[in-house]
């Protein structure tokens, strides 16, 4: 039975996939350099992933596979996986234009429909990990990757929902709501997101085998520009509006 936050934002992505991309589309350019977050950080000074070569590489929630295109020019044997059929036909035509060969999943991140320990690393930029409960998601990508695999991804943090003013529609100076409590919510953009706390990814990843490796916040270089309505670029030079967690599979013993 699919979860009711699943088919909410199946049909959200399916009925705007075309718009997103028309707005995004240009900045997250497949032929350009891989970059994480919306400030565009590049992988090539973040180092999150590292050498790909040779890798199997799951990502999840891959939009137009934009990042999955680059990984496969990178060496990389990556396979994309996303919950909206519209937005996996945007990436089915950027493919096939580039006369690549990615493999597409029609899948949530819930439910990933591949066997255990299939793959090397599992990432991705926002997506799967604020759209579905992390509970799962989390015990899924764990189960997927092969002993010493690696998982990463970029998210809001918690400062970023808890300064926010849904009148002004922006982030603020202030605290405007609590940090406990709330995990589970409609977003101003109509999906269904997830906010956990620090402690709770911590005590997730130890209970799925998973080992820190490192936790970054992102700030926008000086001058940084976006085509997402994401953070204002003052409070997101002020305040970490983005993390990307860096974590990896414990190896067999």
């Amino acid at each position: 039975m699919t979860a009711h936050h699943v088919a909410h934002n199946r049909e959200f992505w399916d009925a705007d996939a075309d718009d997103y991309q028309a707005a995004h589309g240009p900045a997250l350019d497949p032929d350009g350099e891989m970059a994480w977050g919306v400030w565009r950080l590049p992988e090539s000074e973040l180092g999150i992933l590292g050498d790909v070569t040779g890798l199997d590489v799951l990502e999840l929630g891959c939009g137009a596979a934009q990042w999955s295109i680059q990984l496969a020019r990178s060496g990389a044997r990556p396979v994309g996986l996303d919950l909206s059929g519209r937005q996996l036909t945007h990436a089915q035509g950027a493919i096939d234009a580039r006369a690549l060969s990615v493999p597409l999943i029609l899948a949530d991140g819930e439910r990933v429909p591949v066997r255990d320990e299939c793959f090397d690393v599992v990432f991705c930029d926002h997506g799967v990990m604020g759209f579905c409960d992390p509970a799962v998601t989390v015990r899924e990508a764990s189960r997927v990757l092969r002993p010493g695999g690696l998982l990463a991804f970029s998210i809001g943090t918690p400062l970023l929902h808890a300064t926010y003013d849904e009148r002004r529609e922006r982030q603020t100076k202030k605290l405007r709501s609590p940090m406990f409590g709330r995990r589970e919510w409609i977003s101003e953009g109509g999906t269904v997101d997830y906010l956990i706390l620090t402690g709770e990814w911590i005590s997730l990843f130890r209970a799925n085998g998973l080992v820190i490796e490192d936790l970054l916040e992102l700030r926008p270089p000086k001058g940084a520009t976006t085509s997402y309505e994401y953070v204002p670029y003052r409070w997101a030079r002020r305040w970490p509006a983005e993390q990307i967690w860096r974590v990896r599979k414990e190896p067999r013993r």
